[in-house]
């Protein structure tokens, strides 16, 4: 995985031969709305980010889609450098739960390449214990961990990988203070037994924990369990929409769908296993499964309250 993909756009100007057509023009459609003189089209980047985002641009496009970077180009420069100073002053050690953090951090680690740099895991440390620092009302859990390295790792700047991550993290606290996690485990485990009744089934029988492994699912966006490349094709989609946890139930059936042969043969604690760490997967596919289920489900509702 590429350290800070930078928005030089090089792979358009030298034609860059490790990329076909496709791939080429959707680098350059996002390269000319990045690109804009006066205004940056929010609109038009929402609609294309939702399909996927060129890894050499992802960083940048996630600013534009959390509101870190503002889209009036006469702004942009003043609010970057005010942006890097509020971030300078903040503190970024000593934090008492500074020994936990490093020890996940080791765990991480040895599964991401990425941070068995030294310089890369003081970056995700800082990241980190500056958001702690900074929002004291809130305690440390591991699985900030995984929730903020796809940030140090696609955004060029330290300081605005720290207020993508902590604007993402404001989405997640402002969703679950109108809609408890209790409430959204409950309202999953329904959808699940209604449109997966087999596996559902099956999982009481091998007496899995749903419990366990529906709360992360649906508490940090998958951000523990998927690969890095299908973690952050799923997060381009989720931030172009107003509120990225409106599809995220979907998404996670479309994947008990997608994986449910594999699952079916295997046994509680490969069951497990899987859903902790998931296989590779089609996220594009798993997506417009996704949206298809939330439509599926919106009309039986409707039908089943009279409204049809």
């Amino acid at each position: 995985w590429p350290k800070n993909p930078q928005v030089l756009f090089s792979a358009i100007t030298t034609g860059d031969k490790s990329m076909d057509d496709e791939e080429l023009s959707l680098l350059n459609e996002f390269s000319e709305i990045l690109q804009s003189e006066v205004y940056v089209d929010l609109d038009r980047l929402r609609n294309a980010a939702r399909h996927g985002i060129p890894a050499q641009v992802r960083g940048d496009v996630w600013q534009y889609l959390l509101g870190v970077q503002h889209a009036d180009r006469s702004k942009e420069l003043s609010f970057s450098k005010a942006r890097a100073e509020d971030y300078k002053a903040l503190e970024h050690t000593d934090n008492e739960s500074s020994k936990r953090l490093k020890g996940e951090m080791g765990r991480y680690a040895r599964r991401v390449n990425f941070f068995s740099s030294k310089e890369n895991c003081a970056t995700l440390e800082h990241v980190v214990t500056a958001y702690l620092n900074n929002n004291r009302e809130v305690d440390y859990y591991p699985a900030l961990i995984s929730v903020c390295a796809p940030f140090v790792i696609t955004v060029k700047e330290e300081c605005d990988a720290y207020y993508c991550f902590e604007r993402l993290m404001k989405l997640l606290d402002e969703h679950f203070a109108t809609n408890s996690i209790n409430e959204q485990v409950a309202n999953f485990m329904t959808l699940f037994r209604c449109i997966l009744p087999d596996l559902y089934n099956y999982f009481e029988e091998e007496e899995v924990d749903l419990n366990e492994w529906v709360t992360s699912w649906l508490q940090y966006l998958l951000a523990k369990e998927l690969t890095f490349d299908n973690l952050v094709r799923l997060w381009d989609t989720y931030f172009s929409y107003p509120d990225p946890m409106d599809l995220h139930p979907y998404v996670c059936l479309a994947i008990l769908r997608t994986t449910k042969e594999n699952l079916e043969d295997l046994e509680q604690s490969e069951i497990r296993t899987m859903l902790m760490r998931l296989p590779n997967l089609d996220i594009t596919r798993i997506i417009a499964q996704a949206q298809n289920l939330r439509h599926e489900t919106m009309e039986r509702q409707l039908y089943e309250d009279g409204a049809l």
